[in-house]
């Protein structure tokens, strides 16, 4: 990271006011917005947020005990900035994109680190250059690798303002400032300084809807979230925020993952820390967090650097974008950065908005989530940013600031109900109140590669959701039994699809992953379940006849097939449904007999009649 770590020789001002991480300065003229300036005798870094002629207000990113009126203030003369290059992936830093000593087992934080640190600047990578000297190039190409820089492999790319004929590459190992390319008589380094506050340049916006598949069927199924589109987590304590985000940096389908730990506990880290570093990456056979950055910014540190923790990862992401990847930022939490904008602006003095946030929350949100994108790069690639924010509601009050202004900039909305979560039903993720704004989109994709049933299912399962918790509330009152018997099986099918498609094990081998194709399976022997049982209420068995059936089978379907095992699904499936059809004397029905072909996108439910078969 590019912060205030070295002298500049540039002209230096003294501090005038200390309140925490408000610092005011005054006798530095030609200051910009976001300049970093160094303070004090250790030179804390710190970010202009307020000029007024000579005097200026800043923010330090570190903590501030020691300073005092008189002490010096330099300017650095550039934005906080991050060094971009080998050695990202598999690392553990800090908010200012600093690596971390001791990782994974203190976190400890080396106030001198920074990108000056020779540990940085004098490792050595050898380049393998892609192009030739002669070869005309644009910016954001390809013009190299460095191997063993991660399980995913690093690429050298033109700076985004650089174009034109090569005229000299490197041989051999390079340090991560040295020139590694010549284009028109402008070095190319290995390594990038980009200022994190500032989107990295594309090509395209791109809207075409594509699936990111998260391996949790309760996301998957319900609440899908596209490539490049931006979801949030909202959630009371012990409602399973954390481990929920866990099991998408594990499992989900991306080429790299951002992890920023934004004030969360420390033993939360390590634990996320100690799963990535443990687990077996079934994509690139090495280990997960060979292709993960951490970003560590535990709440025992410096509190203005959780604002730009969350810059950086999204910087980081938007560099592996760059290089034609699809990169995962899982934020946790946006709830204690806008905790730190709201101490910082209650310090400056600025009037409070609704909960004493500051009236820029909205805006400071919306700059997060909308850099999010599914691009065409400067290089011509196809590639992307997803970015996943937890938010943490004071008391679990959905209502609150930080909570409903995230609503209006997120595709996706995950909301984790404490009920469940408190029966021990996890993913916590409430059917009621969460949402999916490109399930339309997705559900066109999946029609044109091979399932053109998708939307059919997510609305059949949706709809019996929502009518099983109608009718639970009326049996409270009036008693299970005194419903009518098609009513029953609604009650039935919305135990089995919770219990036996949505509930998900994260410490089972079988369960903690699921592939798309055995979510569908599931769900879709789950829904002909639901239909049998209507099917044989209408033709008159009793609706206590069929509660007493043993649905043990279905409900274990997740856990006795293998996480992509579909085909087992199926199998076990349809022989259930045989001996479920045997409760009414008769044989398998058509539909079940058509969705035992191989051919799994044409199954259907075209003789079931819906969720309310006997209705």
């Amino acid at each position: 990271m590019n912060t205030a770590g070295s002298s500049s020789g540039l002209e230096t001002g003294t501090i005038t006011r200390v309140s925490g991480p408000l610092v005011e300065i005054t006798g530095l003229q030609g200051l910009s917005m976001l300049e970093i300036v160094a303070i004090g005798p250790e030179r804390i870094s710190a970010q202009v947020v307020a000029i007024n002629g000579e005097n200026a207000t800043l923010q330090a990113y570190e903590y501030t005990g020691g300073l005092k009126s008189g002490d010096p203030a330099e300017r650095s003369g550039h934005q906080l900035s991050g060094l971009l290059g080998p050695g990202l992936l598999g690392t553990v830093f800090d908010g200012l994109l600093r690596p971390l000593s001791s990782a994974p087992l203190w976190l400890t934080q080396d106030r001198q680190a920074s990108a000056e640190d020779p540990t940085v600047l004098e490792t050595e990578w050898e380049f393998t250059p892609s192009v030739n000297i002669g070869d005309t190039v644009q910016p954001g190409q390809i013009i190299g690798t460095v191997p063993g820089a991660g399980t995913v492999e690093f690429r050298v790319m033109v700076p985004p303002a650089v174009a034109g004929v090569v005229q000299w590459l490197a041989e051999g190992s390079v340090h991560p400032l040295d020139p590694v390319a010549r284009v028109d008589g402008v070095e190319v380094p290995l390594a990038q300084q980009w200022p994190v506050h500032t989107a990295r340049p594309f090509g395209e916006r791109l809207t075409e809807a594509l699936p990111l598949h998260t391996g949790q069927r309760v996301l998957d199924l319900l609440f899908p979230l596209p490539r490049g589109s931006a979801a949030a987590v909202p959630g009371g304590f012990g409602t399973g925020k954390t481990l929920t985000l866990q099991q998408i940096a594990k499992w989900s389908d991306a080429d790299v993952i951002v992890y920023v730990g934004c004030g969360e506990r420390g033993n939360e880290m390590a634990d996320v820390l100690d799963g990535l570093s443990d687990l077996d990456d079934p994509r690139t056979g090495g280990k997960l967090i060979d292709r993960t950055v951490i970003i560590a910014n535990t709440s025992n540190m410096p509190m203005m650097a959780r604002e730009a923790s969350i810059a950086s990862g999204v910087t980081v992401a938007e560099f592996f974008r760059d290089m034609g990847y699809d990169a995962v930022v899982i934020a946790d939490s946006t709830s204690r950065w806008a905790e730190a904008l709201r101490e910082f602006a209650n310090r400056n003095g600025d009037l409070p908005a609704e909960e004493g946030y500051p009236a820029s929350l909205a805006s400071e949100l919306s700059a997060f989530y909308e850099r999010a994108a599914r691009v065409r790069t400067l290089g011509g690639a196809t590639a992307s940013v997803t970015v996943i924010g937890a938010v943490s509601p004071p008391g679990g009050d959905m209502s609150e600031p930080v909570t409903t202004d995230t609503q209006r900039f997120v595709r996706s909305l995950w909301v984790l109900d404490r009920d469940l979560a408190y029966s021990r039903h996890y993913p916590a993720v409430s059917w009621r109140g969460s949402f999916a704004r490109d399930a339309e989109a997705l559900a066109r994709w999946h029609t044109a590669n091979g399932d053109p049933l998708w939307a059919q299912r997510r609305a059949s399962a949706t709809l019996l959701l929502s009518e099983a918790d109608r009718l639970t509330a009326l049996a409270e009152i009036i008693g299970t039994a005194s419903l009518p018997g098609h009513e029953q099986m609604v009650l039935l099918g919305g135990r089995l699809v919770r219990d036996g498609v949505l509930l998900q094990n994260a410490l089972s081998p079988n369960d903690g992953y699921s592939s798309a194709e055995k979510g569908s399976a599931l769900l879709q022997i789950v829904l002909d379940v639901v239909d049998a049982c209507q099917a044989l209420v209408a033709r008159g068995v009793p609706a206590a006849d069929v509660e007493r059936v043993d649905f043990t089978p279905v409900l274990r379907l997740r856990e006795t097939t293998g996480p992509a095992d579909a085909d087992g699904v199926w199998t076990q499936g349809r022989e259930f449904l045989r001996q479920l059809e045997q409760l009414g004397g008769a044989g398998p029905d058509r539909a079940g007999q058509d969705r035992a072909e191989p051919d799994r996108a044409e199954t259907g439910r075209e003789s079931s009649g819906g969720i309310n078969g006997g209705t």
